[in-house]
């Protein structure tokens, strides 16, 4: 019988290949039909990323519970910030269902907000976007080296093994690093197409959720309880 992470893992990966064998031809033969059919607003790639990223964080969330029966209470808070932070992405995505309900944004949004959104990512401060500000170019090679470097540097060096085990990082696989490899590709590919970025973030929301699933150190998690192992399909030693 196939496990759940092995289910998930399968749907996950041709949700992903068949969204981009469909976006990138569209991108590159009828850019506006990207941006206006495919990577809309409020469309379904965008919907989709959203729920993906809820998937991550819930996973996360119950790779918590696994480290607090550990008690590794540190790596379960950690694990537990994790999954905050992804719901934080998840809900600014969707800006918190605004669209969804279709409650109006307060004053201080639709006067600061660069699309008069319920979200933090679009506030203006001054002339300057939030999310640029506190990002800037820095974001994408971070991300880039969690993806593609960690996972050739995790098998080779312990002080990176103990450093992941440490922060509770889920370390990715090699399929994951070519994976974010082929999906930054895409974005060469696509340059200068208008909403390109959906497209990678519905990836990253993808490749994510695959990560937490099967990630390259599950001993991190100890020997999986029952209910565990139906989840995740692990039965392994405990990490470094």
């Amino acid at each position: 019988m196939m496990s759940l992470s092995r289910f998930t893992t399968s749907g996950a990966l041709a949700l992903l290949v068949i969204a981009n064998l469909i976006a990138i031809p569209v991108a590159l033969i009828n850019p506006d039909v990207f941006s206006s059919r495919i990577a809309q607003e409020d469309g379904l790639i965008e919907y989709l990323t959203a729920i993906f990223l809820f998937a991550a964080a819930l996973v996360l969330a119950l790779r918590g519970v696994q480290l607090l029966r550990l008690r590794h209470h540190i790596r379960a808070g950690l694990t537990w910030l994790y999954a905050l932070l992804y719901t934080f992405v998840a809900g600014e995505e969707i800006s918190w269902g605004q669209r969804i309900f279709g409650w109006q944004s307060s004053d201080f949004f639709v006067a600061n907000n660069q699309q008069a959104e319920t979200n933090l990512h679009n506030l203006v401060i001054g002339q300057e976007q939030l999310a640029s500000t506190l990002f800037g170019n820095w974001l994408t090679p971070v991300l880039l080296m969690y993806l593609v470097v960690l996972p050739l540097l995790y098998p080779r060096a312990a002080w990176v093994r103990r450093t992941a085990a440490s922060l509770a990082v889920p370390v990715p696989r090699a399929m994951h690093a070519w994976l974010a490899i082929g999906a930054s590709l895409v974005m060469v590919a696509i340059t200068g197409v208008y909403r390109q970025y959906e497209l990678y973030e519905y990836s990253f929301s993808l490749i994510s959720l695959l990560i937490f699933v099967r990630p390259q150190n599950p001993g991190l998690y100890g020997r999986a309880a029952p209910e565990a192992r139906a989840w995740f399909g692990e039965q392994v030693r405990p990490a470094e």
